[in-house]
């Protein structure tokens, strides 16, 4: 039985604990926030576990040895950090850090094989993905990848000076570097978009592998108020006589009222006391098998492959021709 803890009680902090508790094999003994509040509201869900809101007495009460990062950006290397030096196995929530300097300094704490780091990454646990990445393997290799993520235009009134870059083409950069087995590209190039006042909505960006492979990728902040509230992806990949194509935002079931439409499963996740399928779940198998020492972590989910990603991010930003 493994002794899970969860840090940070947002949304996706709240669906990491109610999945971990419908695991076999582990026990959901700690979850901590920095408010009260968000404690005692998850609490009301989950009322066999016990909630904290000091890390380190979650450290020494709990029992956790392994431990998922969900709070805020800015405290992932800190919590992170403190996790580590005190033995304990950690999934943390990407990014690893705001910048990729900060992120670098957890390397000393990180094992070779990353088997004491493992990234969130949920992408790389969707069905369709997996399945993509198993006929990546057995066909003739890729040419060229087309990938698209965009988000509601509102994103730039609300959460000004975000960048679709960092915010969403992120996400099709790992996908990416799992097709890619983590190679290094050889080029980089990137523009965006600006509105009359300067912000970026669009960014699109093109990568080139030292084998030819080249991959393009358009993220926005444009989608209107009528389309999905999360926008839409689209991912298609062409290899040497073949091609393939996903389309997993917005998922298949749509729900229509009088008023508009919804897409309730807007993530391949869902979990209750009774049963957990899609993303998160296989995810945090994942997770807990490393823990074991029953399996590596994934190409795309190591340390390293974090850092990586964040290099090639910031190397985008810095040809970007705006």
């Amino acid at each position: 039985m493994i002794k899970c803890g969860v840090i940070g009680l947002g949304r996706f902090g709240r669906l990491h604990s109610l999945t971990l508790r419908s695991l076999e094999n582990v026990e959901l003994t700690a979850i901590v926030a920095r408010r009260q509040q968000s404690v005692d509201l998850l609490l009301k869900e989950i009322p066999e576990t016990t909630g904290y809101t000091d890390l380190d007495q979650a450290i020494e009460s709990s029992g956790a040895t392994a431990w998922i990062v969900a709070c805020t950006t800015s405290q992932h290397v800190t919590v992170t950090r403190r996790l580590l030096e005190a033995g304990h196995h950690v999934l943390l929530e990407k990014p690893i850090a705001d910048d990729l300097q900060e992120a670098e300094q957890l390397a000393d704490l990180v094992k070779e094989d990353s088997s004491n780091l493992m990234l969130g990454h949920i992408l790389l646990f969707n069905s369709e993905f997996k399945s993509l990445r198993q006929e990546v393997a057995n066909r003739p290799s890729l040419t060229h990848l087309d990938a698209v993520r965009h988000r509601p235009a509102s994103i730039v009134k609300d959460f000004a000076g975000e960048n679709p870059l960092h915010a969403a083409m992120v996400h099709d950069l790992y996908c990416a570097q799992a097709l890619t087995d983590a190679q290094q590209p050889r080029s980089f190039s990137c523009q965006y978009h600006l509105t009359p006042d300067g912000q970026i909505d669009l960014a699109n960006a093109q990568i080139i592998w030292p084998s030819g492979f080249l991959a393009r990728f358009s993220a926005s902040f444009m989608t209107p108020a009528g389309m999905p509230p999360r926008g839409f992806d689209r991912l298609e990949v062409f290899g040497d006589g073949w091609a393939a194509r996903l389309s997993p935002n917005p998922r298949p079931i749509e729900v229509w009222n009088d008023q508009q439409a919804q897409w309730p499963l807007a993530l391949e996740i869902m979990a209750d006391q009774t049963n957990a399928t899609g993303m998160m779940v296989e995810e945090q198998r994942c997770f807990l098998r490393v823990v074991n020492g029953e399996q590596a972590v994934p190409v795309g989910a190591r340390y390293e492959d974090g850092l990586q990603v964040q290099r090639w991010m910031n190397e985008l930003d810095r040809v970007a021709v705006r």
